[in-house]
């Protein structure tokens, strides 16, 4: 006979990332009145995209609720790549400035490598530079992206010591994927990175206590892909017509993760929704990236903020 399973309980990445937000925001504070130097980051966002336009005033905003300097940038979509890589040259060089981040995706005719090659890696605060991908292959210091060091702040929350564990990861993305399995083994678990490729998928899913969903595909991760008492974490943000045929006839939409939330949540032990779950929590690491940009820029060693 099966053996019956509790609903698992909803990992809350939203009160946790509004908890780092104040922590980081305190140690900002701290750090400023030791030193003299108030974190600073400058966002750049060119064009219009409305998705992109939202985000970045998120960033900003919290930014400032934090106490920190918030600059942002706003190029139009004919800017050219040579402009555009000046004025990183200039932000590389200002002081006051600490973290900087280039909103994605670029125009076409813009090289985004080119763009993120040329941010100063010790202000590269998505963690996307080439140096901190190699910083964190082999475990030396660096700026880790936001969205996988989001997820292990949960995962520690939740778990513990997630030494010895079996952890899959379904994507190889460089944003999620590839950086999430070097953060997992370096908290000693046992990392297998799945793909369109993976042979019988399902059974992979299957031996994971831990399993993250990257792929960016809605809900293509079933109830029956996941172990009993296994914690789901969903990268996952995808837009789905409304089930209310009214709602979806007239074009609305709604937020879905690459895990079957309702399925999932009837098997695994702990998951993370969509919305409210891994999103939250990229801001949130994004200002703690800063404050440690910070820190380091003044000499001084970061306060551990992932509570």
């Amino acid at each position: 006979m099966p053996v019956e399973h509790a609903a698992a309980t909803i990992i809350d990445g939203k009160a946790f990332a509004a908890a780092l937000v104040e922590r980081v925001s305190a140690a900002a504070g701290r750090l400023a009145s030791s030193t003299g130097v108030t974190p600073g980051l400058a966002v750049v966002i060119v064009g219009n995209d409305p998705a992109s336009q939202v985000y970045v005033r998120n960033k900003g905003d919290t930014t400032q609720r934090a106490g920190m300097r918030s600059d942002t940038h706003r190029l139009e979509e004919s800017v050219s790549q040579a402009e555009l890589l000046a004025l990183i040259a200039t932000l590389n060089v200002d002081s006051g400035i600490h973290g900087i981040l280039v909103q994605l995706p670029l125009p076409a005719h813009i090289d985004a490598a080119a763009v993120i090659g040329a941010i100063d890696p010790d202000k590269d605060v998505d963690g996307f530079h080439v140096v901190n991908a190699g910083r964190l292959a082999v475990g030396l210091r660096g700026l880790v992206p936001c969205t996988p060091l989001g997820c292990v702040m949960l995962l520690r929350s939740e778990l513990g010591d997630l030494s010895g564990l079996n952890a899959v990861i379904v994507g190889r993305s460089n944003i999620v994927g590839k950086p999430m399995a070097q953060l997992l083994l370096g908290e000693s678990c046992t990392v297998t990175v799945a793909h369109s490729r993976t042979l019988d998928l399902p059974a992979l899913c299957r031996t994971a206590d831990i399993l993250v969903a990257a792929v960016g595909r809605a809900e293509m991760i079933r109830g029956d892909w996941i172990k009993p008492g296994a914690t789901v974490v969903d990268v996952g943000i995808n837009r789905v017509p409304s089930r209310d045929p009214a709602r979806a006839a007239e074009g609305k939409m709604r937020l879905v993760g690459d895990v079957a939330f309702a399925e999932a949540a009837a098997v695994a032990g702990r998951i993370t929704p969509v919305p409210g779950g891994v999103g939250p929590m990229t801001i949130a690491c994004l200002l703690a990236n800063t404050y440690t940009a910070a820190c380091r820029a003044a000499g001084v060693t970061p306060e551990a903020l992932d509570g």
